[in-house]
């Protein structure tokens, strides 16, 4: 092996350790790797990594996310020689880095769910609006939800359990009486069209395997296409994930609506999201006009008589 790639069998073990999955950067610092192998070069240069990470066609938002593949492995190397060179950040530029989210109203979920339940086969019938609705209620991501088995609800307690969710956080998701009731009734349901298993994923394709996340992005788009639910501008789509960020949106609102200490409550929905880092949370105050218009009126009856804002 030689000293990179075992360089590299070392960094993924070191950010693995801390709860970073990687699977896309090992495949991408691979093919990197061997890329420097063709070219001759022991060591990482600015030069090498913008000509590998811009070298396939595409958009600059994959070049991009290519060259961001290297930078923090470059800085790991960096770290133990300085003849390692670390690329920039904003070398390559493609603009956002965040999608503008869609946000849904309570009545285009209702729409969705409705629409879903209309699907030509019986037990897509069946799964999609229990995940459509479940996804709007916990707020969880798509993959967590998809990853779910069976014991991870818990009746009786009014828990869903998210295993080794993003960064391999787990965590306790307590849920109304209704959706508990609402997921009791979709297992007798569902169990009338897939075979019984000892372990078993929550949604389930017809052969009692978990759901592929890229079969149930073009089928929620379908639904949504269905649903009347369109596209507000080319960089705002309807997304299965955007349901998500619906869920944290209409908490804080009626945070504000309520009189709520929004700041006491922000690391609460925080931790309930599995959001890392609380930053990551507050980015929603901002994701919405309405959020923004509660926060600035709360702010100025601060200013004016003192009331916590």
């Amino acid at each position: 092996m030689s000293a990179l790639r075992q360089a590299l069998a070392d960094y993924l073990t070191v950010r693995r350790a801390l709860g970073y999955k990687l699977e896309r950067a090992e495949k991408l610092l691979g093919q990197f790797l061997d890329y420097l192998h063709g070219e001759g070069a022991h060591t990482v240069t600015v030069e090498h990594a913008l000509a590998w990470a811009t070298a396939p066609a595409g958009d600059p938002w994959w070049h991009a996310l290519r060259l961001n593949a290297v930078r923090p492995f470059a800085a790991y190397l960096h770290a133990r020689d300085p003849h390692h060179e670390v690329p920039p950040a904003g070398l390559i530029r493609y603009g956002s880095s965040r999608a503008t989210p869609y946000l849904y109203s309570p009545a285009q979920i209702e729409a969705l769910v409705t629409t879903a339940r209309q699907l030509p086969f019986p037990l897509h019938a069946l799964v999609y609006p229990t995940l459509i609705g479940l996804l709007a209620v916990t707020g969880m991501r798509v993959g967590e939800a998809l990853a779910l088995q069976d014991q991870d609800v818990d009746a009786q307690q009014g828990i869903v359990t998210v295993r080794d969710g993003k960064f391999g956080k787990s965590r306790l998701l307590p849920v109304h009486p209704s959706t508990t009731e609402a997921l009791l009734r979709y297992l007798q349901a569902r169990d009338q069209f897939v075979p019984t298993t000892a372990v078993r994923a929550l949604f389930v394709t017809s052969s009692g395997g978990p759901m592929d996340r890229p079969n149930v992005g073009r089928t929620f788009r379908q639904i949504a296409k269905n649903a009347g639910v369109t596209a507000r501008s080319a960089a705002c789509r309807p997304r299965v994930h955007d349901i998500r960020h619906s869920f944290a949106v209409a908490t804080l609102l009626d945070a504000y609506r309520n009189g709520d200490d929004v700041q006491a409550m922000l690391p609460r929905l925080s931790t309930y999201l599995g959001h890392v880092q609380p930053k990551d949370t507050y980015w929603y105050l901002s994701a919405a006009p309405e959020l923004l218009a509660l926060a600035g009126e709360r702010l100025e009856r601060h200013l004016n008589t003192g009331e916590a804002a």
